[in-house]
């Protein structure tokens, strides 16, 4: 059997999978099984941030592989701390939990800013608001949390706790400020509900809210943070101080790795037993890590932002294009055509691209992606757009 067939017949099938099996790649250059080639447009939905086989983030993997690849959170190891403080230094927060998943990191998040509610104020203050269109994972928990009702079905019964407010929606945002609401919890640009940007008046609005009733700011920063946005972190573009955030996808360059990270009010609220994760931290995975975030300094977040005014730029001339949203190298393009025809005929072209809903194709390509392969990739796009 090759490797499809070996797939469809041994492999849970809870992914439409694309029909291509890709097998080496450097940089924004990938190759499939038969010496294809194909640039890469999606760097595994916002994973591999510097691109396939990074030079550095392979030194570093390596080099930690021939010292332990595991020890467990009963002891501390040099990479967990390391990354915890590079994390603190980019965010001017206090203090990080590693797990494993940005679905992992928005149970933490959930988790612990109802702990320091009830730690502060008792029973009765839990319900957390969520946003309209919000994706935060695919636990029970956190599928209860996404403002989406196509994934409140078939796996009920779903955490309570939660309300939806539209975004960007201040007059509704304000009428759902009960008494029993312990969190306000959002993306700065929702991904998967179709590359939506928030305001600022609405972000602004938030803080306003969060900090004359004690309510906490959770920004889930899972797609958002890492460099994809032109900032470390999403919110960063607002000039807001969220009192958690938690990351995953780009963090470590391509290998599984979430964080949930802590403002001043919670530093104090995660205790010993009140949380864990085998693989969270993971030495392996911290050492790739730090060598990404030690990377997304001011001067390299500059060139993200001018590529994303480069990409805009170029297709905001194409036919059939309606608009585009998003923010850094996080884009979403509206078009009059299915997003879904399209990324199957880039693929055929040699391009892959992602879809946000039917009729949005959406780009998050490798942070430092040449513009050789930034303008190969442009080419067939805007062929395949404009047919």
């Amino acid at each position: 059997m090759n490797t499809k067939e070996l797939d469809n017949k041994f492999v849970a099938h809870s992914y439409g999978r694309f029909d291509v099996c890709l097998s080496k790649g450097k940089g924004s250059t990938l190759y499939d099984e038969n010496g294809k080639k194909y640039i890469d447009f999606g760097s595994g939905i916002g994973v591999t941030a510097f691109g396939i086989c990074d030079d550095e983030w392979v030194k570093a993997v390596e080099e930690q592989l021939t010292k332990v690849q595991h020890t467990s959170n009963l002891y501390y190891t040099e990479p967990c701390a390391q990354l915890a403080e590079l994390l603190c230094e980019k965010t001017g927060m206090c203090k990080v939990f590693f797990g494993n998943s940005g679905a992992e990191a928005n149970e933490g998040a959930i988790k612990f800013a109802r702990k320091y509610s009830f730690d502060k104020y008792g029973e009765g203050r839990s319900t957390i608001i969520t946003l309209v269109d919000s994706f935060h994972g695919r636990t029970i928990t956190t599928l209860a949390a996404t403002g989406q009702e196509c994934f409140h079905k078939t796996f009920g019964p779903f955490t309570p706790g939660f309300k939806y407010c539209p975004a960007n929606d201040i007059e509704k945002l304000n009428e759902m400020i009960t008494d029993d609401v312990c969190a306000i919890m959002f993306e700065c640009i929702q991904g998967e509900g179709g590359v939506n940007n928030l305001s600022t008046e609405f972000v602004k609005e938030i803080e306003k809210i969060a900090n004359e009733k004690d309510i906490l700011m959770v920004v889930d920063e899972v797609q958002t943070g890492n460099g994809r946005t032109g900032k470390y972190f999403a919110y960063q573009n607002f000039g807001i101080k969220p009192d958690i955030v938690s990351t995953a996808k780009g963090l470590a360059g391509g290998l599984p790795m979430g964080a949930v990270i802590f403002g001043d009010k919670l530093k104090d609220t995660v205790t010993p037993g009140s949380h864990g994760s085998t693989f969270g931290g993971n030495p392996i995975a911290a050492a790739g890590a730090i060598s990404i975030v030690k990377r997304l300094d001011d001067d390299f977040l500059i060139g993200v932002s001018e590529k994303s005014k480069y990409i805009i730029n170029e297709i905001s001339k194409w036919k059939n294009v309606e608009s585009i949203s998003g923010m850094g190298l996080m884009l979403g393009i509206l078009t009059n055509k299915d997003a879904g025809e399209i990324a199957k005929e880039c693929l055929q072209k040699g391009l892959l691209v992602l879809t946000a809903h039917k009729n949005k194709v959406r780009l998050l390509p490798a942070l430092n992606i040449s513009f050789g392969e930034l303008n190969e990739g442009l080419k067939i796009l805007k062929e395949v757009i404009e047919k």
